[in-house]
């Protein structure tokens, strides 16, 4: 981890950074590592979706920068955005569940695509807004399966409607920032961010692995597991968060050079398959647990994924700090800890005070 570089507080000290997707489970932990960064988050988003949530758990949905807002709807996105003034700007808001795009494609495209266009076009004429970094996803590129890591500039594709909302999505941020961004009097810097398969605590959206083993492993019941022999990049929540601070940070000092797109994945040692995952998810919570291959048709999905982030790391000296069995073992300590009464906002806490450390 040779150059490790930590968020740097004198950058993000009182500093209006505005969150879209804030009651979701990485805009949680976004808004809650900005606060130990001693920013200010503004927060843009639909009232949680599940319930427990981490939003709500923390607090964030009680404070009063925490707005209810859809980002399809210009009117609201642009008030939003008017109030806030905001210098720095994540936009995460979407529809994020590759099996809910199939039941509800049009919804995933109109979140996904024109979500994205509201909210830059009412920054378009932000004078405040510096840097603004949009989340896709590493589902952006089209998957031949030749299993080879994708890096910024293959081709982007997408099989199912929300691995090609977010393609479309990449296409749109593109358009705007060759047709809008470069043109402003003062500079802003916009860049994409594509990570991968993201784990950590706090997390309870159906149809993604970790939380569907925590439900069946706190009712008791047998885990329905789709895919086992599926590989995919797994990583902490706090490696491409702190990923995406860094980037920002760029965009600020140097918006040309920055401003393009960006893996954010682990290391080769980070592939794992589902199989793996779930076996070692049980050993980790530690009492009677089971699973079972989930019966039915299931939709597509890839065989594997992986993101070649070496751009990252030599640009912005961002690099991976935990390893698969640390990455596991924080993410089910987390739910382990919070099912026998640990506060989250306590947990959430430790961990970011823990991983900002590593050295």
């Amino acid at each position: 981890m040779e150059g490790l570089v930590n968020p740097s507080v004198a950058f993000w000290r009182g500093r209006r950074v505005l969150i879209t997707g804030h009651t979701g489970f990485k805009g949680s932990w976004l808004w809650l590592l900005l606060r130990a960064l001693e920013a200010r988050p503004i927060g843009m988003a639909l009232p949680p979706e599940t319930d427990p949530s981490l939003s709500a758990l923390v607090g964030i949905t009680e404070e009063a920068d925490s707005h209810y807002a859809d980002v399809r709807d210009p009117n609201e996105t642009a008030r939003v955005v008017r109030d806030a003034e905001p210098e720095v700007v994540f936009h995460l808001a979407a529809q994020p569940i590759v099996r809910r795009s199939y039941q509800h494609p049009i919804d995933t495209f109109a979140t996904n695509v024109l979500g994205t266009i509201q909210v830059l076009n009412a920054l378009r004429d932000t004078r405040a807004v510096r840097a603004i970094v949009v989340i896709t996803s590493d589902k952006v590129y089209r998957n031949n399966g030749s299993a080879h890591a994708f890096l910024e500039d293959d081709t982007l594709g997408g099989h199912d409607p929300y691995s090609s909302s977010k393609a479309c999505c990449e296409l749109a941020v593109e358009s705007w920032r060759l047709s809008f961004f470069d043109r402003k009097e003062i500079a802003t810097g916009l860049a994409t961010a594509r990570a991968g398969n993201i784990v950590g605590g706090g997390d309870w959206a159906a149809d993604r692995l970790v939380p569907d083993l925590i439900r069946a492993f706190i009712n008791r019941k047998p885990a329905q597991i789709r895919r086992p022999e599926a590989v995919r990049s797994w990583i902490h929540v706090l490696e491409p968060l702190t990923g995406y601070l860094l980037l920002a940070e760029q965009l600020c000092n140097a918006p040309a050079v920055f401003s393009e797109a960006w893996n954010f994945g682990p290391r080769e040692s980070g592939m794992r398959s589902v199989d793996t995952v779930v076996r070692q998810s049980v050993d980790l919570w530690g009492e009677p647990s089971a699973w079972e291959i989930s019966p039915g048709h299931q939709p597509f999905e890839a065989a594997a994924l992986r993101l070649d982030a070496k751009k990252a790391s030599d640009r912005l000296h961002w690099h991976p700090r935990l390893d698969f069995d640390e990455t596991l073992r924080w993410s089910i300590d987390w739910y382990r800890r919070w099912h026998t009464g640990t506060k989250p906002g306590t947990l959430c806490a430790e961990q970011i005070e823990r991983y900002l450390a590593i050295r």
